[in-house]
């Protein structure tokens, strides 16, 4: 544990560069490598915003700022991370992407290196397969936003062994999170439950149960959710949702976890939530 310095964080999108600002803010140095250009830009004015935020709040201080800023770089190849002690890929949520991008990583950083994958549905032990390191590969499920939330569901491979998960737990109370074991399933602990949740809360809205409102406000009101279900959707997106439930459906063979026609039919429409401006609400 004492030798892991440096992390690789591999996907600059909204979980990638969370994951990023928050290894860098508890001292690793981190190489956040994205192959779009803008994503990466994006990324940085994201980290630097959500850091103003913290010193506004009085939590983080201007220099521990400028620290933290200090120990990120930004590149479009992961042939910057041969040297790195710890890998974390975030990329988009499709299988067949991240066990190419696993085998590449695989030949390129040192044997001893544990690769952790933030996936939040797709099976570790498939992705793992597609290395000769299956038991240094294992599920690292941070949650969104990742600098504020203090779960990291930290998943075991078929073959993940005691050490390796012995290490992202550390890694975990090194970040000031709780990492939360959970085996091999489809959707894990979290989408298990939360996927089937936000599901039926759009069957109630397509079926005039109640207005996407009534509905949520009836999940804050009454059960003291922090945000409503569909609100909570829009903030995840309606096509990462989506994607879930298709893991779920397909992995369990289950009809309970089949999409909801309006869930799917808003995804076709382009409607993704917070993302693209609208989804089951408007956002400026």
């Amino acid at each position: 544990m004492t030798n892991i310095q440096l992390i690789g964080v591999i996907g600059s999108g909204t979980m990638g560069n969370g994951i990023a600002q928050t290894f860098a803010q508890r001292g690793f140095d981190v190489r956040l490598v994205d192959v779009s250009a803008p994503a990466l830009d994006k990324a940085k004015a994201t980290i630097s915003k959500s850091l103003g935020k913290f010193v506004e709040k009085g939590t983080l201080s201007a220099e521990d700022r400028d620290a933290t800023l200090g120990r990120l770089a930004f590149f479009g190849s992961i042939d910057h991370l041969a040297d790195a002690d710890y890998v974390v890929e975030a990329i988009v949520e499709q299988r067949d992407a991240k066990r190419e991008l696993f085998a590449k990583l695989d030949a390129l950083v040192r044997e001893d290196v544990v690769l952790a994958t933030n996936t939040s549905s797709i099976s570790i032990t498939e992705i793992a397969a597609a290395t000769r390191r299956p038991e240094q590969v294992l599920g690292m499920h941070f949650m969104n936003p990742v600098p504020l939330m203090q779960l990291v569901e930290l998943i075991r491979g078929q073959a993940t062994s005691d050490a390796s998960m012995a290490l992202a737990e550390e890694l975990c109370r090194r970040l000031g999170k709780t990492g939360i074991p959970a085996s091999d399933y489809p959707g894990f602990i979290a989408n298990r439950i939360l996927m089937p949740m936000i599901n039926e809360a759009v069957f109630a809205l397509m079926e005039g149960v109640g207005t996407a409102e009534a509905i949520d406000s009836v999940m804050k009101l009454g059960m003291n959710h922090p945000m409503g279900p569909l609100t909570l959707a829009d903030f995840i997106g309606l096509d990462v949702c989506v994607a879930i439930l298709d893991v779920l459906h397909q992995g369990l063979g289950d009809p309970k976890y089949r999409v909801c026609p309006l869930l799917r039919r808003m995804v076709a429409a382009g409607h993704l939530g917070r993302k693209t401006g609208r989804g089951f609400y408007h956002y400026a």
